[in-house]
């Protein structure tokens, strides 16, 4: 993450943190009114207009500062995005202070260029067999 988007994240963190404080106080003080007033009074209990406006606003900042600071999606279709590591390498896997993504793993086919070919089971059989009567005589 970049110093903007933290600091929009850390800023909206702020405003939500104030609105729960401001949440829990405005419940604490109604209880302790509803508590004092005379029995037969009825108390509106409803969070006020600009305290759920600022949860709100507090959520959409703090939901903009991680979007813009997250990284760039892959894509989907694992054909592609092998592709690109074959024609890219780990530089086209950068972040944004120039150090190679943490979860690039490389070529996922590296795998299957690397493994050995089929076993020929009769093959095999045949220089055991030779194998063996040769060691007989």
């Amino acid at each position: 993450m970049t110093w903007l988007s933290r600091s929009v994240t850390v800023t909206g963190l702020l405003l939500l943190a104030h609105a729960c404080y401001s949440a829990q106080e405005h419940a604490a003080l109604s209880a302790a009114l509803a508590k004092h007033t005379l029995s037969h009074q009825q108390t509106s209990n409803s969070l006020p207009i600009d305290i759920s406006m600022e949860a709100i606003v507090a959520t959409l900042v703090v939901c903009f500062g991680l979007v813009s600071g997250s990284q760039t999606l892959r894509p989907i279709q694992w054909n592609i995005w092998a592709g690109k590591i074959e024609r890219e390498g780990d530089t086209g896997f950068l972040d944004g202070s120039g150090e190679v993504d943490k979860d690039f793993r490389g070529s996922p086919f590296a795998f299957l260029q690397s493994r050995p070919g089929f076993v020929d089971i009769r093959r095999q059989r045949r220089e055991f067999t030779d194998w063996v009567k040769a060691d007989a005589k």
